[in-house]
């Protein structure tokens, strides 16, 4: 429901930049505009880009991480859990620690990256007559604050490599000893 006042539903003082005016986009100015609004639109697209390669990092280490699983289930199917090699499933273990060490830091890389960029954006918002994206969107989504009215998808990201390691050893734990 919708309620009047409510700063999560009513950006209107977050959305339009009140330094920039239609006195801005006057024929002398309007070439400048057009190339900032050009700029700024690549830049929302990189942004979007950097965005579709994190998708596809984390879709190859998910990837990547069941495949090593799946030979190691493979391998010790057939195998009583008292002859298991402890060197062997060790092994297995380091590869797949290390898989999401890689994975954290992939992570933890583009959620910076897509930071930078986001402020980038902020920036070139100033000379628009909008801040649709740096103020307006975030100011709706309470900065990311309150994780009932919107979760960044980085910070749940980076939980995923970490909760696979706990799984590793708890596993690893309970074949070895």
């Amino acid at each position: 429901m919708v309620t009047d006042g409510d700063p999560v539903t009513e950006p209107h003082d977050s959305l339009w930049n009140p330094a920039v005016g239609p006195s801005d986009y006057s024929r002398d100015a309007d070439r400048y505009q057009q190339v900032v609004f050009e700029q700024y639109k690549l830049c929302v697209e990189m942004a979007d880009r950097v965005s579709a390669r994190r998708n596809l990092a984390n879709t190859f280490f998910l990837s990547m991480n069941s495949a090593v699983v799946t030979v190691l289930a493979v391998v010790t199917h057939d195998t009583p859990s008292s002859s298991l090699s402890v060197p062997a499933l060790a092994a297995g273990l380091v590869i797949l620690l290390a898989q999401c060490a890689a994975w954290w830091f992939m992570v933890r890389s583009y959620r910076q990256l897509n930071a930078a960029k986001w402020r980038v954006i902020g920036m070139f918002e100033e000379r628009l007559p909008a801040f649709a994206y740096s103020r307006a969107e975030w100011a709706m989504l309470e900065g990311g604050r309150n994780w009932r009215t919107y979760l960044p998808l980085t910070h749940v990201e980076q939980w995923v490599p970490v909760i696979f390691c706990v799984a590793y050893l708890l596993g690893f734990a309970a074949l070895a000893l």
